[in-house]
């Protein structure tokens, strides 16, 4: 079924630039948001606002007539909390808060596998284990989850809450279990939105690879099942990779350089990833 009005937040970033185009298909009306003055030239039946997610009354009109929303926005780096909270935590609340009062039926989150990044990844973890978060950045996710689980329960506002492990370029020996394709990404989002009952869901972000750490069975539901395997890259990822440091905390759990950085510094300059963002 096509829906009448989608909302993306985010919709400048990486991800963003590859489910606008899918997202437009989906939908009669696509209204696509960020902080950018413009995004490039529009899809059929899409049209640009400019809006900041800490300011409750640039957020609202959005919404209004809206089915669901596809909250990608954040700042998507570890910052100091002071940074963190309009964006990632005030944000949040903005969204889900504006969408009750329009009768929005989901949100479909972007969150992180940094909500439970403190896991070593020696354990294969489920979709049900407890937040621990590595950062304020996974602490912001931690933080919308809960909102999630508390407006299904109290409100009966539905939501998926995609916990992403890496979507970018396979550069590094962690991304081979942690590689989630555009185009999974693309079919994640979908089921999310087709699936007909989700009440409040959690799933991993990620796509079929053999060294994937994490456990999606409590999600099956969904219908995701992911089409790619970073498997492909293994042989020249780790023939020019150094030796592993076992005791290196960001080496030995989920969240990778965010779980061995200080609070409030940033993880993302040291993780090689490449600005391939869709252009329109």
């Amino acid at each position: 079924m096509k829906l009448k009005k989608l909302v993306l937040t985010g919709a400048a970033g990486r991800l963003g630039s590859y489910l606008r185009e899918p997202l437009s298909k989906m939908c009669d009306e696509l209204v696509s948001t960020d902080i950018a003055d413009d995004i490039g030239n529009l899809y059929d039946g899409e049209r640009y606002v400019k809006a900041d997610l800490a300011k409750f009354d640039e957020i609202e009109p959005l919404v209004e007539g809206a089915d669901m929303v596809v909250h990608f926005g954040a700042i998507v780096d570890e910052v100091p909390f002071e940074e963190m909270l309009g964006p990632n935590f005030i944000g949040s609340y903005n969204i889900w808060e504006a969408g009750h009062r329009h009768g929005v039926r989901r949100v479909v989150y972007a969150s992180s596998i940094h909500a439970v990044g403190m896991y070593p990844k020696t354990e294969f973890i489920g979709t049900d284990v407890p937040h621990r978060p590595d950062t304020f950045y996974g602490l912001a996710k931690c933080f919308t989850e809960d909102l999630g689980r508390m407006y299904w329960e109290k409100r009966q506002m539905e939501s998926v809450h995609l916990r992403i492990l890496s979507a970018a370029q396979v550069t590094n020996p962690r991304a081979l279990g942690s590689w989630l394709s555009y185009d999974d990404l693309v079919r994640l989002v979908r089921v999310a939105i087709d699936t007909p009952v989700v009440g409040f869901t959690i799933a991993y972000g990620v796509s079929a690879n053999d060294r994937a750490p994490v456990d999606n069975a409590l999600a099956s539901f969904l219908g995701y099942r992911p089409q790619d395997n970073a498997e492909q890259f293994a042989e020249q990822i780790l023939a020019e990779a150094p030796q592993a440091d076992p005791t290196d905390i960001g080496t030995m759990c989920h969240g990778g350089p965010f779980a061995s950085i200080p609070l409030g510094q940033s993880a993302v300059g040291s993780m090689g990833i490449v600005d391939d963002r869709k252009k329109t």
